[in-house]
């Protein structure tokens, strides 16, 4: 009699939730109109309008404190929106003139469209006061919204005597939708941020801390009727051009590299729920550098984002629980071409690349580096999702890399359920199968000099030194190995927590991946509690903690943690946090020829803390800093050391038109004997806005490295080393693929035996593309 009757509530309950579902009715024209910050036109006058009345934080659905009006209308071909956002005291709007994807933190006004209405993907668009742009897709499988996806439409914007108002228009090319249909039902949000005192959110949408879905609780539009997205093509053809000079120290002579790269990639919207992409010799001279990292007493490959056009559209179709895709490793592709989709409540994606190099990772459980394969590979990847709409989902994808004498694949199952509105559950399942060319162990040999071990490992030019990667790359064997990842959610107003469990064998590859340990089992359980102050100048308290546990697959312990942190977060974005933990981790092996870790790898207690604050005291100001003391092991001695670190930052707009980010790490590690190393990382970039479209960026990444080789036991090492990575870059940008770009970048190095700055490279580079709309 029990199932029934909860049957019956939760149906009742969900046609409650369904009944306050906000609904917004969008206008129909045939209207165009200017996109001019300018809301005379006549087209306003006939718009659907929607009051921002709420604000979803710091306060939980309380009244707005300003006044918001957005008007929505659509013709057959473009979906326009635009707001009214009153103030007070116009002259305490945040609005900076800046490149694309670069607001956050000024006043924004904007709009979500899920434009399927299966709270799984949505699109956001964004836009300051002075009509620049930010977009970019919410993801609730994996909780992240990505940035690096970029549409094309178009933005205006006016500051007035009465606060500002913003224009949009949104082409629904931009979209996938069901054109099927009478009428189309889309989830929706009006949102206003509106950065005071308090960093408010504001919308038309109730937004419930209650409720671990935030998709979910997007409101209703309906209307469109008839919309037909249309079979958009865009050809973007483009070319590179660069003089790139070298040399290895400074007593050598230049050589040069004259480069001319054409490209072209093709999106056309085959039907309006499949989108193709395809490349030939897809671009990646970027121009945006990558962050800096410190890489030192690190025993892990570093991590860098994607940046392509080609492979970023519609890359959350490929996301799960691990990444599993990850396009970075296609280092050098020849052309590729990419299938998207979305029919009803089924997903899927193609993607297939040739690519010239072939990078990948080789993992082990206490360290990981890159291979080079030095030859082509063809690369495929496939996903598929079942999204019932009904609070869950069931999904597969697999992966495949193949050259002469190499292979990997990767094919599993995973999927989502929620349970309730607090309670999910998400899991993985994959298998790979690899093989490895013989000589690819080569690259991790370490040279010819016979090694300590009284048994040496065979390379092809001789004996060298054993390390993990070598013993994870056997010779002549097919490796079969298996990931599991479950992971069980709870999210409620005041309340959070999380379990999970992973397994990762130690065959296990994902080359077309990012994941950089196998070998290893791990079991975490953590959660904290949350309040929210009212009327306070603190509007959010947090306290936290988990216990994990980790063993390679043979039982043997890696690693035993606790961890506690706890958090303020008040006004003038004022944020601090306290973290810290104790640690049993294992060191490096002894025997360099044994995986195994007991009696092998020594154990070290580890005990740490941190503390971490950012403040913005004045509108154009916001800064921040991390310290972290305690104990860390020195990798290269295999012992316990004391680290400080302390990493700053901090952000300056002194005119709407320029703005300085700037940022600094200071490491340093004290070993028995005195310090073993300071490092420093200087990242400084800074950008001058002329107009919405023309930009010049100036960036200077500088690293300096200070070691005392007396304290090196088994490697010998530089006292001193430095390198300096800089750019000067011009841009003009009508659209996120009509570019120019003109710039210079040099770098320059020094160490022991080249005491001062030399630059070691040099390149001249400019870059055209244009994107025709046909």
């Amino acid at each position: 009699m029990l199932n029934p009757l909860v049957g019956l509530l939760c149906l009742l309950l969900s046609s409650v939730a369904l009944a306050e579902r906000h609904h917004i009715v969008i206008a129909d024209t045939q209207l165009q109109t200017q996109i001019d910050g300018d809301l005379s036109d006549p087209l306003w006058q006939h718009a659907t309008v929607v009051d921002l009345t709420l604000q979803n934080d710091p306060g939980e659905n309380t009244p707005a404190p300003v006044r918001t009006t957005a008007k929505v209308i659509a013709n057959a071909e473009t979906l326009y929106v635009a707001f009214i956002a009153e103030d007070p005291d116009p002259s305490r709007i945040r609005a900076q003139l800046t490149d694309r994807d670069k607001i956050w933190g000024d006043d924004l006004v904007g709009i979500k469209l899920d434009t399927w209405d299966q709270a799984r993907l949505a699109y956001q668009f964004f836009v300051n006061p002075y009509g620049v742009q930010l977009d970019s897709i919410e993801n609730e499988l994996t909780g992240r919204e990505s940035e690096a996806w970029d549409g094309i439409w178009q933005s205006a914007g006016q500051i007035t005597a009465s606060g500002y108002q913003v224009e949009i228009a949104l082409p629904l090319r931009l979209f996938s939708f069901n054109d099927r249909l009478d009428e189309q039902r889309w989830g929706i949000e009006l949102v206003r941020f509106y950065p005071r005192e308090n960093q408010y959110r504001l919308s038309a949408t109730p937004v419930s801390r209650n409720q671990s879905c935030r998709l979910c609780q997007m409101g209703l539009a309906t209307g469109l009727a008839g919309a037909k997205p249309g079979q958009q093509l865009q050809l973007t053809p483009s070319l590179a051009l660069s003089r790139h000079e070298s040399r290895p120290t400074p007593d050598d002579e230049w050589r040069r590299d004259d480069s001319v790269e054409p490209a072209l990639d093709l999106r056309w919207a085959i039907t309006p729920d499949t989108l193709l992409n395809a490349t030939i010799n897809p671009d990646f001279s970027q121009v945006e550098a990558d962050s800096g990292q410190l890489d030192v007493n690190t025993t892990f490959a570093l991590y860098y984002p994607e940046k392509r056009p080609f492979y970023l559209d519609n890359a959350d179709y490929f996301e799960t629980l691990r990444n599993l895709i990850n396009t970075r490793n296609l280092a050098s592709p020849e052309y590729g071409t990419k299938i998207t989709g979305q029919r009803g409540k089924h997903l899927f994606g193609l993607l297939q690349t040739k690519d010239e190099k072939t990078n990948f990772l080789v993992p082990g459980n206490l360290s990981s580096s890159i291979a080079e394969l030095g030859q082509s590979s063809d690369n495929f990847a496939a996903r598929y999702l079942y999204d019932s709409t009904a609070s869950w989902s069931l999904g597969s994808i697999a992966s495949f890399r193949s050259s002469k004498d190499y292979q990997n694949s990767v094919v599993g199952l995973d999927g989502q359920w929620e349970i309730t509105a607090q309670n999910k559950i998400k899991a993985l399942y994959v298998r790979s199968e690899t093989r490895y060319p013989d000589f690819l162990r080569d690259q991790f040999c370490g040279g010819d000099t016979p090694c300590d071990q009284p048994d040496k490992v065979e390379c092809s030019f001789g004996d060298c030194d054993y390390n993990e990667q070598v013993l994870r790359l056997p010779v002549g064997e097919t490796l079969k190995g298996d990931l599991l990842r479950v992971a069980l959610y709870h999210n409620s107003r005041h309340l959070f927590g999380y379990a999970n469990y992973e397994r990762i064998d130690e065959a296990f590859r994902a080359d077309l991946g990012f994941i950089d340990q196998v070998d290893f089992a791990k079991g975490a359980i953590g959660g904290g509690y949350i309040w929210y102050p009212q009327d306070h100048f603190f509007h959010k308290i947090q306290l936290g903690g988990d216990v994990d546990r980790s063993e390679n697959i043979a039982g043997e312990k890696l690693e035993e943690e606790i961890e506690f942190s706890g958090f303020v977060a008040g006004r003038n974005e004022l944020f601090v946090e306290l973290y810290g933990g104790l640690r049993e981790i294992a060191g490096r092996r002894q025997d360099a020829s044994n995986l195994a870790l007991k009696d092998n790898a020594p154990m070290f207690d580890e005990t740490w803390l941190g503390l971490y604050g950012e403040l913005r005291p004045v509108k154009p100001l916001k800064f921040g800093a991390n310290i972290r003391i305690g104990d860390d092991i020195d990798y290269a001695n295999n012992q316990l050391g004391e680290v400080f670190q302390i990493n700053g930052w901090v952000n300056w707009k002194p005119h709407a038109s320029i703005s300085l980010n700037a940022s600094h790490i200071h490491r340093t590690l004290d070993v028995p004997g005195g310090q073993l190393f300071a490092a420093d990382l200087s990242d400084l970039r800074l950008h001058w806005q002329f107009t919405v479209r023309a930009f010049i960026r100036m960036t200077a990444i500088y690293t300096q490295l200070e070691r005392d080789p007396a304290l090196y036991r088994y490697n010998r090492v530089d006292r001193h080393s430095e390198r300096l990575s800089a750019e000067l870059l011009y841009g003009y940008k009508v659209n996120p693929q009509t570019v120019f770009y003109l710039g210079y970048g040099e770098g320059q190095f020094s160490d022991d035996e080249f005491r001062d700055l030399s630059s070691d490279s040099r390149t001249l580079f400019a870059k055209f593309s244009y994107a025709w709309l046909l």
